[in-house]
């Protein structure tokens, strides 16, 4: 019975210390640093030992300028656990007084302390990082280092350089750290992508690339290849990602699946020219079926997206012929997919396509293969306005596939088939939904429906317009262009000068795009930036205008102001980074 009360009474007791420590974390995050400091010389005086609620007691002294309390209470302390982090302590607060003399004076005794006894760097580094005191946190580690030289802080000096603005040193110094330790490769080039895109420093890029390419010539190791390689897919030229890819492959020919990554990459960033030479590299290759057939499959798509219809009929037959070629199995099942989707959404067979996608699911396929043919097939029910089966199958992959990628894609698809069968309450609560994905482009895709449903309805409770809106959606993807840009065309007549004006517009932009039509989508995408400036399709508007002068009409002197307005208009974008990298590229910045 006494150990019963014991427990209850520690019990009630941890519960009581928790709710205090919240408090005086309360109190400090509000502000209120008086009642904070009471707070925690209360906490401090229960667990003197415990450093934090000590720290932050003598923060709460600073910030209400108690200078001499805190340098009392860090002598105290120092005097009672030696602990050489509190001679940083003590300097930071003659440093905030503006007595630098006396500061330096104990940043100089706690350096001392690292060069008598280097493992005191892990605590005195920290204080000075805390303190946002740069210099003296990588002198410590350079001294660490020149003491103990199995010591290994590449990567902290490498940060605390960048911080500093040394790009050079933070440069070579993480280089030579992935290069020592390949396992923190991908943590280095992580802090690089930040630099040639957050940091946004003009030259950073080119003496990085400079770096790389010395260490190409210096070192024969493939390692500094793949690095080049990796830095030119992040600036976008895949034509000179693919000559380090090559050179890694002459070297070391067991595997084209980098260079086929390659190849995909290239595809999602549109620069077909240089994805069709991948790809004629990888099928001279190699023997290889499943890289044979994926290769074919990459070279397909890219045909379909570009071939004219009035060519479709050839394109049908070189699709069955590949299937012929390679034959029906969970191998080329990327072809089988591809030519039912043909067959489908641009030749407007869906019982052909239904046929080839049934043929699918009865081969011996794992639960991704699997979750791909239903998708198919759903995506072909949805076609044939079959929208409850077409639920049912992307249902099927969310439970079979729980949490993954493709069980969101089948979620974003599912709530989609809500809307395109205009049931935009249940539509709006599962994009409500997913509008926080993991997944950034599903998320994204999510939010734009979110937004069109729940504004639309906002600005007209009765939807009526928002429901003829959806189903000139629903025949934009079936394909049927011409009849999805005459019903756009009919919402833009009837609620001229409504809220759904500016998203009509773009998708009716987007539609000319496709059929090519590129002086008349322009037109419905100044109509956005003139009409409707404060909306939330400006900077698509702009950014879409922009693609079209660079790349369809070769007008790149048009495209610059475009990309500028986003740059300056709108840094909240999706599209701000690609449209500051473009305008550079536009202006001939070198180190791109």
């Amino acid at each position: 019975m006494k150990k019963l009360l014991l427990h209850i009474s520690l019990f009630f007791s941890l519960i009581g210390f928790s709710q205090n420590e919240q408090l005086a974390q309360y109190y400090y995050d509000k502000g209120d640093f008086e009642k904070a400091k009471i707070s925690y010389e209360e906490l401090l005086q229960s667990v003197p030992q415990n450093y934090q609620y000590f720290i932050r007691t003598i923060d709460c002294y600073q910030q209400l300028k108690q200078f001499d309390v805190a340098e009392k209470a860090i002598q105290t302390r120092l005097d009672k656990y030696r602990q050489s982090s509190l001679l940083v302590e003590l300097g930071y607060n003659f440093k905030l007084q503006q007595q630098d003399e006396k500061a330096q004076k104990y940043f100089e005794q706690a350096l001392a302390k690292i060069k008598s006894n280097p493992n005191e760097v892990y605590g005195i580094a920290n204080s000075f990082e805390k303190k946002v005191l740069l210099d003296y946190a990588l002198k410590a580690y350079q001294i660490a280092v020149q003491m103990q030289p199995n010591f290994n802080f590449n990567y902290q000096m490498g940060l605390l350089y960048g911080q500093l603005g040394n790009t050079d040193m933070m440069i070579n110094t993480f280089l030579d750290e992935a290069f020592a330790h390949p396992e923190s490769t991908i943590l280095i080039q992580n802090q690089f992508s930040r630099f040639m895109t957050d940091e946004g420093d003009a030259g950073f890029s080119a003496n990085l690339r400079k770096a790389l390419i010395t260490r190409t010539q210096k070192n024969q190791d493939v390692y500094w290849n793949q690095f080049l390689s990796w830095f030119y897919i992040q600036q976008k030229e895949f034509g000179k990602a693919f000559i380090q890819e090559k050179a890694i492959y002459k070297r070391n020919p067991e595997s084209l699946n980098a260079i086929l990554n390659l190849a995909q990459l290239t595809i999602e960033e549109k620069d077909d020219a240089t994805a069709k030479t991948i790809l004629g590299f990888v099928l001279e290759n190699t023997t290889e079926i499943e890289l044979l057939v994926q290769a074919n499959s990459y070279l397909m798509q890219l045909k379909i997206d570009t071939t004219p219809e009035k060519d479709w009929s050839n394109l049908e037959m070189e699709l069955s012929a590949l299937v012929t070629k390679y034959g029906i199995s969970p191998f080329t099942l990327s072809l089988q997919l591809m030519q039912a989707h043909f067959l489908t959404f641009n030749l407007k067979n869906p019982e052909a396509g239904k046929t080839i996608v049934r043929t699918a699911l009865e081969l011996p396929l794992n639960e991704y293969e699997t979750a791909q043919v239903k998708m198919e097939l759903a995506d072909i029910l949805l076609y044939e306005a079959k929208f409850n089966q077409a639920l049912l199958y992307y249902t099927q992959i969310e439970n079979d596939l729980k949490n993954d990628a493709v069980a969101h894609e089948a979620s974003l698809k599912a709530a989609k088939t809500s809307y395109f069968k205009t049931d935009l309450e249940w539509a709006l609560k599962q994009f409500k939904e997913l509008k926080s994905a993991s997944t950034q482009l599903i998320a994204n895709d999510a939010l734009e429906y979110f937004l069109l449903i729940n504004d639309n309805t906002v600005a007209d409770s009765t939807q009526v317009a928002l429901k003829a809106f959806a189903k000139a959606d629903y025949l934009g993807y079936q394909n049927r262009n011409q009849e999805a840009i005459q019903a756009f065309q009919a919402i833009l007549k009837q609620y001229k000068g409504q809220e759904i004006e500016a998203v009509t517009l773009l998708r009716l932009g987007k539609l000319y795009e496709k059929t090519a039509d590129f002086l008349l989508a322009l037109g419905q995408y100044q109509n956005i930036i003139e009409q409707h400036s404060d909306g939330i399709y400006v900077d698509e508007a702009l950014y879409f205008s922009a693609e079209l002068y660079k790349n369809q009409l070769q007008l790149p002197e048009k495209a610059k102001p475009m990309y500028e307005k986003i740059i300056f208009n709108h840094q909240d974008s999706i599209y701000f980074v690609e449209a500051r990298r473009k305008f550079r590229e536009l202006r001939g910045d070198s180190n791109l």
